[in-house]
């Protein structure tokens, strides 16, 4: 259908991508993922595997990264609202360490490619949430990595009310940051 819009964001490589949706009476149609598309965008992967996670408000995932079977990742919202955060972590990059965030939500329909090479997270706003992927590679569970998502040196802005209490798991409270990334994969 050729019926999608693709941003480049400040760091090369991250896209984010808005559907062309089809509504009438009955509700909406829309292509979530058509090769052609994604190829002429400059997103020429083949995905392996989908994934889906349901959150409640104030979780948040991440900053996540496998280490020597890293994964393209094609991510979005179906229902409710996330902040989704990449950090560059690929290691000539001029924006090494570097992160960009973007909201998406059932709403905004958007989608977020994150290339090899970049730490992943999100943050639930809404009341509940249902985030979906697709993988270029198959998640291997000794090969994780992560940072925390609080590391000033990464700095990333995440839009925390006051009254949000986070909700992690107890990994994703044990990452170390940017500088101990650089001293143990660099």
């Amino acid at each position: 259908m050729g019926k999608i819009t693709v941003e480049t964001c400040k760091i090369e490589g991250l896209k984010v991508i808005t559907p062309t949706v089809f509504g009438d009476a009955r509700g909406y149609f829309m292509e979530t993922y058509q090769y052609e598309d994604f190829k002429t965008a400059g997103i020429d992967v083949v995905f392996v595997q989908d994934n889906q996670s349901a959150s409640k408000k104030g979780v948040l995932r991440g900053l996540h990264f496998q280490i020597n079977h890293p994964q393209d990742k094609l991510v979005r919202v179906i229902k409710g609202e996330v902040y989704d955060v990449a950090v560059d972590l690929r290691k000539e990059s001029p924006t090494f360490g570097q992160w960009y965030g973007v909201l998406l939500s059932e709403e905004n329909k958007k989608q977020f490619f994150i290339p090899k090479g970049f730490a992943h997270g999100f943050l639930v706003l809404s009341d509940y949430a249902e985030f979906c992927y697709k993988c270029s590679d198959f998640y291997h569970p000794n090969d994780e990595g992560g940072l925390a998502y609080n590391d000033p040196d990464i700095g990333v802005d995440w839009p925390i009310p006051e009254e949000m209490e986070l909700i992690m798991s107890d990994k994703d409270k044990m990452w170390g940051g940017i500088k101990e990334y650089k001293e143990n994969h660099l």
